[in-house]
């Protein structure tokens, strides 16, 4: 039988080679189902990573010129979300801590549940009942509410994906809460299309938060409580200190799209061993269950890779290469 030796390229990661793998897969089943597909991912062990968790940005200690966040400032929190609406779950994210209370029949994940709440939102509760609500606040609540359903499960699936399997935490739908009313504020800018951006008071903003956590289940615990839980949180752990918190929000999230796709390359050029021999010893393996021909295919860097593999060492017992999208033609 013959066996084709899937090599992925630069930048990829596990979640990203399967779905490329199954893709290639399903090709050659419809075109050769006499094929055998054999994986060879090597972006976890050979790939390029932050080393020491990426604290590269001086402590507060070290360079006194950076600016000082206030851990009291009621606003802190709100600086962070306006550039980002999920920071405040990025940060909990950050320092949770996974949930040790073991298995238990028919109990559910807490933020599970947050998140199923989430979803069940609509239009009709961002509406301020009674007449106590100011007139600000219900036109507020009236511009966003068309958009409250699509940040709403935006939030949702951010919360699964980032805080599932942590322990809870009090307070956890105003937290929700806060997100959501941001989003849903600039998804009203980006749908208007306006020049600047949509004016929101203060005070309706945060009653419009009390009402949305009232309705996800929770106590509103107060802007200032959380501009002090932000603030320590910036202050109390050195990686997530740099120049100004909105850079600092989004900046793990930043260096993990990006380094892929450049560190690999990079990693390669100054130690490019261990990746070909990862390509040898998958090869061996796949002689050793079968003696048919051997096809390596491989796409971008993964190609130069096997190219220099077979340049260097040509005895590996490879019959065919076939390079994609590589500087290896």
């Amino acid at each position: 039988m013959t066996s084709v030796v899937f090599v992925h390229g630069t930048g990829v990661r596990e979640d990203s080679y399967r779905k490329s793998y199954n893709r290639v897969a399903t090709g050659l089943k419809r075109l050769r189902p006499d094929v055998r597909l054999v994986p060879c991912y090597w972006g976890d062990r050979y790939g390029a990573h932050l080393a020491f968790d990426g604290a590269c940005f001086p402590e507060r200690d070290q360079d006194r010129a950076l600016p000082t966040a206030d851990a009291d400032d009621p606003l802190a929190v709100w600086g962070l979300l306006e550039r980002d609406p999920v920071a405040e779950i990025e940060l909990l994210a950050d320092s949770a801590e996974e949930d040790d209370g073991g298995f238990v029949p028919g109990r559910t994940d807490p933020w599970d549940v947050l998140a199923a709440r989430l979803r069940c939102l609509t239009e009709e509760d961002l509406a301020p009942g009674g007449s106590a609500a100011s007139a600000s606040t219900r036109s507020l609540a009236a511009e966003l509410a068309p958009y409250l359903r699509q940040a709403a499960e935006e939030i949702s699936a951010e919360i699964s994906m980032r805080l599932s399997g942590t322990a809870p935490v009090p307070d956890s739908e105003a937290m929700a809460a806060r997100a959501v009313i941001v989003l849903t504020t600039r998804l009203a800018e980006a749908a208007e299309d306006a020049e600047e951006p949509l004016p929101v008071d203060g005070a309706d903003r945060d009653r419009l938060v009390a009402l949305l956590t009232d309705r996800l289940g929770g106590t509103d615990r107060g802007i200032k409580d959380a501009g002090k839980w932000v603030g320590a949180r910036l202050l109390g752990d050195p990686l997530l200190w740099t120049v100004s918190p909105a850079v600092q929000a989004g900046r793990r999230r930043v260096i993990r799209g990006v380094l892929p796709e450049s560190g690999d390359i990079l990693r390669y050029q100054g130690r490019g061993e261990g990746l070909r021999s990862r390509i040898a010893e998958v090869v061996a393996l796949t002689r050793e269950q079968d003696d048919g021909p051997v096809v390596l295919l491989a796409h971008s860097l993964g190609g130069v890779a096997s190219f220099d593999l077979l340049a260097l060492e040509p005895s590996h017992g490879v019959d065919l290469l076939i390079t994609v999208g590589s500087q290896a033609p």
